[in-house]
């Protein structure tokens, strides 16, 4: 495989060759054709698709979180993030930046709650010197427990006027980053996003996850990260996930794909890179393994 071949499969799996999503079915096709996706591009670039592009139907000038706002596309884009979001064909977290969308498809985000969620997740939050959340963060969480979906600017008024809207926002990223809560809508005129415990907006969902193991977590996302992309480099395998699990996790994972024959090596551009095994050679090679049996 060339390049330029890795280039252009992965610019019709992420909708960049000129077939922009237009209804929302098209959206959660996508969503669920690729697993995740960032909202905005980064920059230095990411190897993920991103939503804004998959809207576009192209990558031609797409702008990054700090210029959505002035760019026409975007309205439309969230549009439909936020009908993925109401109807929980999607998933969102704040991963990478807590302003660009990190979009998980409904399918895939029990293994990713696997992985940086709460295993229990009714038990409220509490503060202390090791504890990864405020007593904002506690008080706020209780709240949105007691009167979820609420919007941030009923959360103000109920905890106090006088907490100013970024101690608020650091309070619900805190929330956000374990999954304890998420987005469920957005209204621009009636205060913007609203928020609920996430057990209780998608029970089933969390229920399922906090009975798989990272082992299982990874092992599923790495399979279908590698789809989404066609081929990657270990580093930027390691690099991806390292954002959710120690990369010790991930080169195991790796590794037990790669002696299960689930992922091989294949050779693009003169760099060696890992791929999901073609079906016709893992049933070879299962078939070859059970001869030897």
């Amino acid at each position: 495989m060339t390049d330029l071949e890795l280039l252009q499969l992965r610019r019709e799996k992420w909708r960049l060759d000129g077939k922009p999503l237009h209804t929302f079915e098209e959206a959660r096709a996508f969503i669920e054709s690729v697993g995740f996706c960032l909202m905005y591009p980064t920059r230095p670039p990411m190897p993920v698709p991103t939503f804004i592009g998959a809207f576009a139907g192209d990558d031609d000038h797409l702008p990054t979180w700090q210029h959505a706002f002035s760019d026409p596309r975007s309205a439309g884009a969230t549009g439909l993030m936020v009908r993925l979001l109401r109807e929980r064909s999607a998933y969102e977290a704040n991963i990478f930046d807590e302003n660009n969308a990190f979009l998980v498809a409904a399918s895939a985000f029990p293994f990713f709650y696997a992985l940086v969620g709460e295993r229990n997740p009714k038990l409220a939050p509490k503060p202390g010197p090791r504890s990864p959340y405020s007593q904002l963060a506690c008080d706020a969480f209780e709240l949105i427990r007691r009167d979820g979906p609420i919007s941030k600017e009923k959360l103000q008024e109920a905890l106090r006027k006088s907490i100013s809207l970024p101690a608020l926002d650091k309070a619900l990223g805190e929330l956000f980053a374990k999954l304890r809560i998420t987005r469920v809508d957005y209204k621009a005129n009636e205060g913007g996003s609203y928020w609920d415990v996430l057990y209780r907006w998608s029970p089933d969902a969390v229920r399922e996850a906090i009975n798989i193991s990272v082992a299982q977590a990874l092992s599923a996302l790495v399979s279908k990260y590698l789809d989404c992309v066609v081929a990657s480099e270990q580093s930027e395998l390691e690099s991806f996930f390292g954002n959710f699990v120690a990369r010790s996790r991930v080169k195991e994972a790796i590794n037990a794909l790669l002696a299960a024959r689930e992922l091989s090596f294949v050779h693009v551009g003169g760099k060696s890179m890992i791929q999901m095994t073609p079906a016709q050679t893992r049933t070879v090679s299962s078939n070859a393994h059970s001869a030897e049996k």
